[in-house]
């Protein structure tokens, strides 16, 4: 298998030719790394947030948006679809990256985590990556700094000038975009956690509204989630069948209908205390080859235009 990093940094170099374009900014850091500046202060844009998305998922998904609509109000709504979900979703896209440097504070996703290979989620799709560069995406209110990026290259065994860190706030529309892309990520990961083999999915492709942006941190956090959560739909087919399936949406679990920040509040911010079952997208169509089709779970609109605070 090619390297998802070499694959990513295709891309980030792609980005980064069209920076103007995208509303992005670049830095080079003092100790060579390079930040990527998608949604912290940078405007970026719903196309930036496609190619940040891309970048996720090394180029394995194809991303794009649409106008849906969310209780009869007109919302864009992100696309992924992926024909190697194991490595695209589980292997780049998933944010299993925890960053806590100084002040500093996120959620890493994208092919850098490949490097490491240190979640359980590497062992179950049997992949490890070997390349000299590595790219990240952070999920924070603010830049990565040099001490930021020497952790991520001290952890993946790279150089700190071979970094690419690509940034955004979850309150930007970059933010809101990358989120909803990850319907279909959330039911790969949700498979795999009820012990389904990742490596059965032969497709995937999902779907979710995109959250109006908020400066407030836990407001975004709250819609991006409830996007999903009571918004996001997804298709899979699969090789074969499991009891299992009736659990992958997230109405399975028994926090289903209340809204995510009043969830999250609850935990204290501490997302080990969410119950895994509710980080799942809200329907998910399971076609068996040559067997049944699931469709389980339902959307909840109500959720979704109460957080999105839709008049």
């Amino acid at each position: 298998m090619e390297s998802l990093n070499r694959m990513a940094t295709e891309i980030v170099d792609e980005a980064i030719d069209f920076a103007d374009e995208l509303g992005i900014e670049v830095y080079d850091l003092a100790n060579g790394a390079r930040v990527i500046d998608f949604g912290v202060n940078a405007p970026g844009g719903i196309e930036a947030g496609l190619l940040c998305t891309e970048i996720q998922t090394a180029g394995l998904a194809t991303a794009s948006t649409r106008l849906g609509e969310v209780a009869g109000a007109p919302i864009p709504q992100v696309e992924l679809t992926t024909d190697r979900p194991a490595l695209a979703l589980l292997g780049a896209q998933k944010a299993g990256w925890e960053l806590s440097v100084g002040e500093f504070e996120g959620l890493g996703s994208g092919p850098a985590r490949a490097l490491v290979a240190g979640e359980d989620v590497f062992e179950r799709i049997g992949y490890r990556d070997d390349f000299d560069f590595a790219v990240l995406a952070t999920e924070a209110d603010r830049l990565p700094n040099e001490a930021v990026a020497e952790q991520i290259a001290d952890v993946a065994g790279v150089a700190p000038a071979s970094v690419a860190i690509c940034s955004f706030a979850t309150g930007s529309v970059v933010g809101s975009v990358t989120i909803a892309s990850r319907a279909a990520e959330l039911a790969m990961f949700r498979l795999a956690e009820l012990g389904y083999d990742p490596s059965k999915v032969r497709s995937i492709s999902g779907s979710a509204p995109v959250a109006p942006i908020s400066y407030n941190e836990d407001v975004a956090i709250g819609r991006t989630n409830d996007a999903l959560v009571y918004g996001g739909h997804v298709h899979l087919v699969v090789e074969e069948d499991s009891e299992g399936f009736d659990r992958v949406h997230s109405a399975a679990a028994t926090e289903y209908g209340r809204p995510s920040e009043d969830v999250f509040e609850e935990a204290d911010w501490d997302f080990s205390d969410v119950p895994e079952g509710f980080f799942a997208p809200a329907q998910v169509t399971i076609d068996v080859i040559d067997g049944p089709t699931h469709v389980q779970g339902d959307t909840d609109e109500s959720v979704v235009a109460e957080s999105f605070e839709i008049a």
